[in-house]
């Protein structure tokens, strides 16, 4: 979350935060499944550090103030060129905005919201961040997925807000509750219908997926590391991958991206 010459598409996923209770031991989890380093992060965002990966920053990680008892999870920031304005829009279409929109010094203008079934993002309006390579590093964010019971009425918040054709995904076999969304031709994000297996203890929620050279030797590593398997590693259109929790509970997934 660094300047940089030209600012990013409005809509498009550019950034995932993790808040955790022992900001220390989640680094040490995220170093030795990701290969993560750290560098300190804004000061306004209090205790904050970036995760980098090969030089190029992939993710953030802060810690929750001593005595708050939160649901850890994973929040991806989605671009935006008029923070306030966005803001706004969740509000008309029945979300909620529950942080600002507020400055934060040499990152821009974030907000973190909701849309209507509850499941939290974030706003950004800032520079994209630093270059890296074209294609992401092993452990860098691959794709975001909302997991919600139906994908229809939330798929109509997100389209109206940000502007994506929200359409079914035809990778997957038919039937299967699940969109994409999409700027232009640019798939950008997805959502997942799951009906009665939507997890009654956290509720809709993104799940980010992180590109990993082996799925299997990374839920080695996370079972080594305290973390806990949440099923057996599946095959889709778009690589091998197996959804996991860390060690506070936060849940995410290991991709090996088809092709690669």
């Amino acid at each position: 979350m660094t300047e940089a010459a030209s600012p990013p598409v409005s809509g498009t996923h550019r950034w995932v935060s993790l808040m955790v209770h022992d900001l220390a031991a989640s680094q040490a989890f995220y170093h030795e499944l990701f290969g993560w380093e750290f560098e300190e992060g804004p000061s306004q965002l209090g205790l904050y550090a970036r995760a980098m990966r090969d030089g190029h920053p992939v993710a953030g990680l802060g810690e929750i103030a001593p005595g708050l008892r939160r649901v850890v999870a994973w929040l991806p920031y989605i671009a935006t060129r008029d923070a306030d304005g966005t803001a706004a829009a969740v509000r008309e279409c029945g979300g909620t905005v529950a942080v600002g929109p507020l400055d934060v010094e040499g990152v821009g203008r974030l907000a973190i919201a909701a849309d209507p079934s509850g499941a939290a993002f974030g706003l950004w309006q800032g520079g994209p961040r630093r270059r890296g390579s074209v294609r992401h590093p092993a452990g860098a964010p691959e794709w975001n997925e909302l997991i919600t019971a139906e994908t229809a009425g939330v798929g109509k918040f997100y389209s109206m807000v940000f502007g994506y054709d929200a359409a079914p995904e035809p990778a997957v076999p038919a039937g299967t509750d699940q969109l994409t969304l999409s700027l232009g031709t640019r798939p950008v994000a997805g959502i997942r219908g799951v009906a009665d297996a939507l997890p009654h203890d956290r509720g809709p929620h993104w799940l980010t997926y992180f590109a990993v050279p082996d799925v299997d030797e990374a839920l080695e590593t996370v079972d080594r590391l305290g973390g806990r398997r949440a099923g057996e590693p599946q095959v889709s259109p778009f690589g091998r991958w197996a959804r996991v929790t860390d060690p506070e509970g936060a849940p995410f997934a290991v991709i090996r991206p088809a092709g690669r």
